[in-house]
Formats: structure tokens, sequence, C-alpha cells
């Protein structure tokens, strides 16, 4: 018996080391569901809304930084995945949704539950086709993966139910093969120009945000030669916060003020790895500097007087040796007291109270009493100023939200 087209993704997924599928099955899902029982390697994950099975995707890929994959049936299955994969591509983790597809012969008749996906998901992905031949389905599948992998977002790859049971093309390969991250690292002129310009600052504060992941000793080692207060964005918290005598808290609606004033007295501000929206919180007389590995987040908020283009743990190491030390501790002594102050204010309403369990203290006590690596997740909302606040994280837990997308 030949293999099917449904068999064939199944096995070049087991292939890439994807261990389990999230979702919803479905008529227009059958020869998946049916390939995926006869392997039996990769697990089906059955969620009660497809919604829930892109946001599932998401943590996975958050979690392990490997690819995860959803689906979806045809119609109205495969739209509900939509907000879920506008979370996983914002917050730039590797997922590949295969939206079902109704009978390739009908697509364009107003069929039952027709809808044009390749249409609804192309904003929310790198990369988004529909495969309508047995033929075609290898290269769209082979280019979906690489392209969620290495561009860290979402790719959706359409299969109508009928492709689906089709023969596969009997020369197909199901071996994949993605290429390794580049490590992304400014020119060392580029590097020099920026060492130069933080000479002659005096007043210097780092904006740290999720790109900031893995570079804990080196931005730490960084703002000690610059004597610069360490500000984060929400996401930055669980890579920036812990063991760091340079951190004054976050900025932002439901941030510190310590944060915010850091920020506002800056002369010189660095963005590293960091897409923080809020342009209100931008200082208007600094110099502004961002580091960033995407090119297109550079000035996407605020004014740039200085750009890098890089990984930011290469690009600091690389950097370090170029930086003069500085002395002079006053703006970082007077943020530092600020933060004591803003922390004792925020400490003193998590105490216990005789009439009310309040939220602080709820939230205090959940992060005394969990695990050293628990996973920590919150809603919007009053949520999250309490999980910003209130959760220690030493840098094994994890902090897992829709905070760039801010879906409930």
């Amino acid at each position: 018996m030949k293999q099917t087209v449904a068999a064939f993704i199944a096995k070049t997924l087991e292939q890439a080391g994807v261990k389990r599928i999230w979702g919803v099955t479905g008529d227009s899902l059958n020869g998946l569901s049916d390939s995926l029982n006869r392997m039996g390697t990769i697990e089906w994950m059955p969620t009660r809304h497809e919604e829930v099975a892109a946001f599932a995707a998401g943590a996975q890929a958050q979690l392990t930084g490997e690819l995860a994959v959803c689906a979806g049936s045809c119609g109205p299955g495969n739209l509900h995945l939509i907000n879920g994969l506008f979370d996983c591509h914002r917050n730039h983790v590797p997922v590949l949704a295969i939206a079902a597809h109704i009978p390739s012969s009908e697509i364009g008749s107003g069929y039952f539950q027709e809808t044009h996906p390749q249409e609804l998901f192309r904003e929310c992905s790198h990369y988004c086709e529909l495969g309508s031949s047995p033929e075609q389905i290898p290269q769209v599948l082979a280019i979906a993966m690489r392209k969620a992998v290495l561009n860290r977002g979402v790719s959706v790859v359409v299969l109508p139910g009928d492709v689906a049971l089709k023969p596969a093309p009997e020369n197909a390969v199901t071996h994949w093969y993605h290429a390794p991250h580049p490590v992304v690292t400014p020119a060392e002129e580029e590097l020099k120009k920026l060492a130069q310009q933080l000479r002659y600052s005096s007043n210097i504060a780092l904006m740290c945000g999720s790109g900031c992941a893995g570079a804990h000793e080196e931005l730490v080692a960084l703002a000690a030669k610059l004597k610069a207060p360490i500000v984060h964005a929400l996401r930055g918290k669980e890579h920036v916060e812990y063991d760091n005598p340079y951190d004054v808290g976050m900025t932002g609606l439901i941030g510190f003020s310590s944060g915010f004033h850091t920020m506002m007295n800056a002369d010189t501000l660095i963005l590293l790895g960091t897409q923080f929206p809020y342009r209100a919180f931008y200082p208007s007389d600094a110099k502004i500097i961002q580091i960033d590995i995407n090119p297109g987040s550079i000035g996407a908020h605020s004014k740039v007087d200085m750009a890098l283009v890089g990984d930011i743990k290469a690009t600091l190491r690389a950097l370090l040796p170029l930086v003069e030390e500085k002395s002079n501790r006053k703006f970082l002594d007077k943020a530092l007291e600020h933060y004591r102050d803003a922390r004792k204010g925020l400490d003193d309403l998590a105490k216990l109270s005789d009439k009310a369990i309040h939220p602080q203290y709820l939230a205090q006590q959940i992060s005394h009493f969990a695990a050293d690596d628990a996973i920590f997740t919150c809603d919007l909302g009053t949520q999250s100023v309490w999980a910003d606040r209130y959760l220690k994280l030493n840098g094994k837990p994890r902090l897992l939200g829709s905070f760039n997308h801010g879906s409930m």
C-alpha cells in the first residue's frame, strides 16, 4: 500500500522531533489522525477548542524553543486557531499550523464550511500556502517548517482533506533538516562607535526585553562597567530581574515608579532585545541606542539615534572589552534607592490582613511556595500587575502570558 500524503506529513514531523500535535479533529483531518494513530510516535493532544490548541502549541514552543504543531479542521475549525496563532507569531515562537481544507475540487464554489485559510492567516505567519497537489506537499511542508524555526514565528500549511488521502510522491523524502540559527553580531566598527558614544555619556540606563534571554551574565557585566541601572519590560522579567544588583524594576502602565524615572532621567538609553510599545514611557531628550536581532524592530516605537543588529548575548560579549569602565555611581545609586523605596511600598501592600486576603498577598504567597522551576502563567489585567510585582524568579521558573498580543 502506497504511503499517503498524510502519512508523509506525519513521518516528516516525526523526523523533525515533533512529539505531539494539539488540536480538535474532524472529517477533513481524518487522514492525519489515522496516520498518527498508525505510527504511534506522535501524540494527538485533544483540546476543547482550536484556539486552545494554538495557545498550547505556543506555550510548548516558548518553553522548549523547538517546533510545536497544532491543527484544525476545515472552515470554522481552523478559523478558531487564529487568535492563538497571532499570539504565537507576536511572541516569536516556532509553530506550524496545519489548517485542513474542503475538497480541492470544491474550492471557490461556496462549498459547505468554505473559507480561504491562506488569506486569513497571512497576517499572523511568515509563511502560509495551500497544498493543492501531493507533488507540492513535500516542498511546502519543508519550507513552512524551516521558516517557522529560523524566523521564529508561525507557518501555516493549508491541506485539503482529499489531498491528504492521496498517495504521496514515490520519491518524497521524509528526512528534514534545517540550518542552525546563525549568531549575528554587529561589525567591529559599529561596536567601536557605540563604545565611543558610551564613553561620553554619563547617565546611562539599560532597557531589556525577552531578547535578553540567555544573556544575563553579559547584561550584568555591562551594567557594572557603565554603572547603569537596568529597567525591564514584562517579557524581560524572567531573564533579567533575578540575581541582578542593577535592576530597578519594570516601567510602563503596570511598572514601578523607579523604572519610569530611571528612563526619563537618563541621557543615554540602550534598548536591548525589547519591543516595548508605549511611546509615552520613552524619554524625549535622551540619546536612544537600540540593539535587536530583528531589523524590523529598530525604531518601531521610539526615535533611535544609533542602531545595531545582532544577538544580544553575542553582541554584549563583543562589546564589553571595548567599553571604558565608569566610576561615577550617582545616577545608579539614586535609581537603586528609588527602587528600594518602591519595593518596600509594594511589599507593605502584600502583608496579611485579618479582614481580607488581598491579591498582592496571594501572589506573594504563590511565589513563596512555588517550586524553584515552576511555570507561571497569568491572564491580562490586574493578574499581570500582581505577577510582575510579586513573583520572584530565580532564572529557572518561566512566566508565560499574552504580553504582546494581549489576548484573554
